[in-house]
C-alpha cells in the first residue's frame, strides 16, 4: 500500500484506522485470502504538520513505514518512490484525503484474478465531489488519453490502483522525469480492468488545484505519453498546405476570369492569424518535447529519498532513533 502525503494531517489517522482492519488475513467476496502487509506513507514536503502525524502513526502502527523525500516532487513522483520501496505481491496506491474507500480493495483483488489483469483501477459509480466543469474536463482528458495517447486499453484511470508488484516496481524503477505513472503503466501492462467503487467526500476542504495547474498537468500528460502528439503537428501542417493550395487555385481562377478584387487588410490579417497561430502551436508542442528531453539528458532526478529530516535537525529525535535501533 502506497500513499503519497502532501497535507494529510487531518485525514491520515482515520484512513489508517480503516487500513488497520485489512492487515489481518481475511477473505475477498470471491473467497480469496489477502491482507495489507505494509503501508508506505511518502512525505512529499507539503505544508502543515503532516510530518509529525507520520511519526505518530509510525509509532502507533507497526505496519506503517514513512518514506521521506528531500523536497516536493509531486504526487506521481511520490507514488513512484513508494512503489520502488514496496515489497508485496500486489501494490495498492491511493490518495490521502479519504475520498477512496479501502473497503473496496478486496473487490479489486477479485477483479484482478477474475479478469487476469495486471492492473485494476477503481472506477467510481458516483460523480466525484468536484464542480461540474472540473468533472467534465476530467472525463474529456481521460477520453483523449485513452483514445489517442495511451498504448493500452486505458478507458479509465485514476490514483486508486491495484497493480501487480513486479510490474509496479519495474515501472517505478525506470520511469523518467516528467512521465506520469499511468502513462508508464500503459507502456508495459498487457491487461487492465476496472472495479466499481463508491467515491466518498474528502475528509478535509476540497483540493486546491487551480484550473491552470490542471491544464498544466494535461499538457505534461500529453508530452509524457510519447510522440503521438507530434502527429498532430504533422497533420496540422498538411491541413494548411491543402488550404493554401485551395486558396491559390481559387485566386488563379479569379485572375484568369478577370473577377479578381483587390484583397483588403481583413482577409490578410485573418490568414496571418490562422497560419501564425498554427505555427506557434506547433512550436509550443515541440518545445515541450525539447524541455522534457533536456531534463532527462541533464540527469534531473525524479525524486530523492532521505532520512527523516527531524533526525538531522532535532537531536532528540536522533537520539530516540539510535535507541530504538540499538540491540
Amino acid at each position: 500500500m502506497v500513499i503519497p502525503v502532501y497535507r494529510g494531517e487531518e485525514t491520515l489517522p482515520q484512513l489508517l484506522r480503516e487500513l488497520q482492519r485489512l492487515t489481518y488475513e481475511q477473505q475477498t467476496p470471491g473467497g480469496r485470502s489477502f491482507r495489507v502487509e505494509e503501508v508506505l506513507l511518502v512525505w512529499d514536503r507539503g505544508p502543515g504538520r503532516s510530518d509529525e502525524v507520520l511519526r505518530e502513526l509510525a509509532e502507533e502502527h507497526s505496519f506503517v513505514r514513512p518514506l521521506w523525500l528531500s523536497r516536493n516532487f509531486g504526487q506521481h513522483a511520490a507514488t513512484l518512490a513508494g512503489m520502488t520501496s514496496s515489497g508485496g505481491d500486489w501494490i495498492v496506491t491511493m490518495d490521502e484525503d479519504g475520498q477512496q474507500d479501502p473497503a473496496f480493495i478486496a473487490a479489486m483483488v477479485d477483479c484482478a484474478y477474475d479478469d487476469q489483469a495486471q492492473l485494476v483501477y477503481g472506477k467510481p459509480t458516483n460523480p466525484p465531489p468536484h464542480s461540474w466543469f472540473r468533472n467534465v474536463a476530467s472525463k474529456t482528458v481521460k477520453k483523449i488519453f485513452a483514445g489517442a495517447l495511451s498504448e493500452g486499453g486505458f478507458a479509465e484511470f485514476n490514483s486508486f490502483r491495484l497493480v501487480l508488484g513486479e510490474v509496479g516496481r519495474s515501472v517505478a524503477a525506470y520511469t523518467g522525469t516528467g512521465v506520469y505513472l499511468d502513462v508508464a503503466l500503459s507502456w508495459v501492462v498487457a491487461d487492465v480492468t476496472t472495479c466499481p467503487v463508491v467515491a466518498r467526500q474528502e475528509g478535509r476542504e476540497a483540493s486546491n488545484y487551480t484550473y491552470s495547474r490542471l491544464f498544466s498537468h494535461f499538457g505534461r500528460l500529453m508530452v509524457s505519453s510519447g510522440t503521438k502528439p507530434l502527429i498532430f503537428v504533422s497533420w496540422l501542417g498538411v491541413l494548411f498546405v491543402l488550404l493554401g493550395a485551395g486558396v491559390s487555385v481559387w485566386v488563379l481562377y479569379q485572375r484568369i476570369a478577370g473577377e479578381l478584387v483587390i484583397a483588403g487588410w481583413a482577409s490578410t490579417f485573418i490568414s496571418l492569424m490562422l497560419i501564425g497561430g498554427a505555427v506557434l502551436l506547433s512550436l509550443g508542442i515541440i518545445a515541450q518535447y525539447i524541455g522534457a528531453t533536456t531534463n532527462m539528458s541533464l540527469g534531473k532526478p525524479l525524486y530523492v529519498v532521505v532520512r527523516d529530516p527531524a533526525m538531522t535537525f532535532d537531536p532528540r529525535v536522533w537520539d530516540e532513533g539510535k535507541r530504538s535501533h540499538s540491540p
